[in-house]
């Protein structure tokens, strides 16, 4: 992949940003978009810093805007002389009961995680077509999309469209040389927690995310998924399931889906109940964790790892750390 052209949409922070670290120690140019400058700024001299030769670009973009995507892959063929591998990762995570959400929350996410993936994919694929050899674009779906998680359905869904979008378009563009490749990654070790939207009981909610995002029999180390993703990619792999969880989760679906969907009603039992008057969303960022003896404990020892992957992958913005 050497000397090749890359652009990883979501690539100022969390799992984005790992992408195109592993891409750029592989001797891509990277275009790192999202729509967040000082975030982007940071990225970027994050990557400078651990690989000084690397050749990094930003761009401000915001990929529910399809003439904002058009122009990012325009500007990156432009100035890196073509684009020849694409990461549509870009997304937002809302974590609430269904009782405490809205359409307006489903819309939402169906337009930065589907849509975002649908406009990266339809502007990326002209380009990907004159690539020599073919391009390779990559969408990030999720076991959640897999299994309909609760008190993430807006998540979800939007996930289990982009996972099919993937698969559909791996058919589509089958002996034109791209290859597209699914990503169904489980809970990985980002620090997402601190960018994530919280609704219903604001503070336990995000007390059992960023517990099981962090804990490490749950969760993957989030470097690890992001070579095997770049690496699946490459090689024009079809579909990858990350974390053995999700596999097993995903096999136990396709093999008995009125067990796996019954196990969850069950498990939607031991999670926060929706409060009589929902305060709409915060991120987690801005939420306290929880202060009881043994509640606090649990999530500081679940969340440790996660808390230090907030501040190696950008995921901070300058925030003080929690604790």
């Amino acid at each position: 992949m050497s000397g090749r052209s890359a652009v990883v949409t979501g690539g100022s922070r969390g799992l984005g940003l790992l992408l195109a670290d592993r891409l750029t120690s592989r001797g891509c140019a990277v275009t790192l978009a999202a729509r967040d400058r000082g975030e982007l700024d940071r990225a970027r001299a994050k990557l400078l810093h651990r690989q000084p030769r690397a050749r990094v670009r930003t761009a401000i973009c915001d990929v529910r805007d399809q003439a904002a995507v058009r122009e990012l892959f325009a500007s990156a063929d432009r100035d890196c002389g073509g684009v020849d591998l694409v990461i549509a990762n870009a997304g937002i995570i809302q974590v609430a009961p269904l009782e405490s959400l809205r359409a307006e929350d489903f819309d939402d996410a169906m337009r930065s995680i589907f849509q975002g993936a649908l406009h990266a994919s339809l502007e990326a694929l002209p380009y990907l077509r004159e690539s020599p050899g073919g391009g390779r674009l990559a969408l990030i779906s999720s076991v959640g999309g897999l299994l309909g998680v609760p008190h993430l359905l807006p998540y979800a869904c939007a996930k289990a469209a982009v996972g099919t979008l993937a698969e559909g378009l791996r058919a589509e563009t089958a002996g034109s040389g791209v290859s597209v490749t699914a990503v169904y990654p489980g809970l990985m070790r980002t620090g997402s927690h601190l960018h994530a939207e919280f609704g219903g009981a604001q503070d336990r909610e995000y007390g059992w995310f960023s517990t099981l995002a962090g804990a490490p029999l749950v969760s993957m180390n989030a470097q690890r998924a992001a070579e095997r993703i770049v690496r699946a990619t490459v090689r024009r792999r079809a579909r990858l399931v990350l974390t053995p969880g999700a596999r097993v989760a995903d096999l136990a679906h396709g093999l008995a889906p009125a067990t796996t969907t019954r196990l969850s009603g069950v498990a939607a039992r031991f999670l926060p109940a929706a409060p009589a008057h929902p305060r709409g969303m915060r991120e987690g960022k801005d939420i306290d964790p929880p202060r009881g003896p043994v509640a606090g404990t649990v999530q500081r020892a679940g969340s440790a790892m996660n808390e230090r992957a907030a501040d190696a992958y950008n995921e901070r913005d300058g925030d003080t750390p929690k604790g």
